[in-house]
């Protein structure tokens, strides 16, 4: 019996196979064109050596960090050498440590995996003979035993000592085995040591040890200055003029000088430049900004005292006035028209009529009423019962 309901359900899905569609099956998630996503190659990173130690130290003191007292939350550092033993160099806290070692890690994940193997010794060692006397597991690590990194203030594969740059920069190859040691200059300043301020700024402050350097006003050109001000500059930028009399540079008026927006805009001037902006809509050609200030009032506006103000709804308003006495007179018209042979109901048509209009009137000429404002003292009694 059981063997024959296998052979019934057998050529059952043998029968729906053909109405099945590939779409029907489930598809593995596919690589992204690139050969894997963004975090997958991120993983598999290559770092410079000194780099790679250092990600795998920084792991490994994450490590220390997490696993500080964690055998007796809070509890006494003397009571835990005296009952539990020495927990901080302890081999089972050394395992905990390395069971997650380099998981937090972004960037080099593999890289940082595979050193952890090749230096486990050393990382032994260190945690059980060196963690108290050399308490600096990178200088011991990566610096005196892997040798791929230097000290900072130091660079090469001799570790020589970096220049100092003056403080206004940074040493090429600083706390590496790479580098030539040179001053990578701060914006600013340059010369090998980068004690000289570059084009375009001045020294603001210099002894022994230290320099400052600031930038010049921004109305002197690539030729520098002798100090702040735009009085300073050796050469001016486009925007600013030589004034020999004042000596240095002096802002020149584009919209005076060269008159350089359209009609329907207004030139406002800056510093170094200018700026053109439109004219209020009430105006054809302006002086500024608002109705005031129009050479000509726009379409649809006239000048009154002083202002060009917008006449349409005006226009509109009488417009509809007139339109609406047309239509009185007209219903006027048709009355006597329609009603000529009877005066007695032409006349009550037509009292209805100036009913109808005078009360029209009466409603569109009423300006509507505002709410009277409570006075005082009823404001000052709601108050006091508040």
């Amino acid at each position: 019996m059981r063997h024959s309901r296998a052979i019934v359900a057998s050529l059952l899905l043998v029968a729906l196979l053909p109405t099945l569609s590939l779409g029907d099956i489930p598809k593995p998630p596919s690589l992204s064109a690139g050969g894997g996503t963004k975090k997958d190659k991120l993983k598999t990173e290559k770092l410079p050596p000194c780099k790679a130690c250092t990600v795998l130290v920084n792991s490994f003191r994450d490590g220390i960090k997490r696993t500080e007292r964690a055998k007796h939350d809070g509890g006494d550092a003397a009571w835990e050498e005296e009952r539990l033993g020495s927990y901080k160099t302890s081999e089972l806290r050394l395992v905990e440590i390395q069971e997650r070692l380099c998981t937090d890690i972004v960037r080099g994940e593999d890289q940082c995996h595979q050193l952890a193997e090749d230096y486990e010794t050393q990382i032994e060692e260190w945690w059980k003979n060196h963690q108290t006397t050399q308490p600096d597991l990178h200088r011991w690590l990566c610096v005196e035993q892997a040798a791929v990194c230097c000290p900072d203030g130091f660079y090469g594969p001799n570790c020589d000592p970096c220049p100092t740059c003056f403080g206004n920069g940074k040493c090429k190859g600083n706390g590496t085995r790479k580098g030539n040691g040179k001053c990578a200059c701060d914006e600013g300043y340059t010369g090998d040591n980068c004690d000289s301020c570059s084009e375009e700024h001045y020294q603001a402050f210099r002894d022994e040890t230290k320099l400052l350097c600031s930038r010049c006003h921004k109305a002197c050109a690539a030729g520098g200055c002798t100090g702040a001000g735009p009085n300073s500059c050796r050469v001016c930028r486009s925007g600013w003029v030589m004034d020999s009399a004042r000596g240095g540079c002096v802002d020149v008026d584009e919209c005076i000088k060269e008159a350089p927006c359209t009609k329907q805009q207004f030139c406002v001037n800056n510093e170094g430049s200018y700026s053109c902006l439109e004219c209020d809509k009430s105006c054809d050609g302006c002086n500024g900004d608002g109705p005031d200030l129009c050479e000509k009032c726009a379409e649809g506006y006239e000048l009154r005292d002083g202002m060009c103000t917008d006449t349409s709804n005006e226009k509109r308003n009488q417009y509809a006035t007139f339109t609406r006495y047309l239509t009185y007179l007209g219903l006027c018209i048709a009355t006597c028209i329609v009603l000529q042979n009877s005066t007695w109901l032409a006349a009550l048509v037509g009292l209805a009529v100036a009913v109808y209009i005078s009360v029209s009137e009466y409603w569109l000429n009423t300006a509507p009423q505002q709410p009277a404002a409570p006075s005082p003292r009823i404001l000052d009694e709601i108050l006091q019962q508040h």
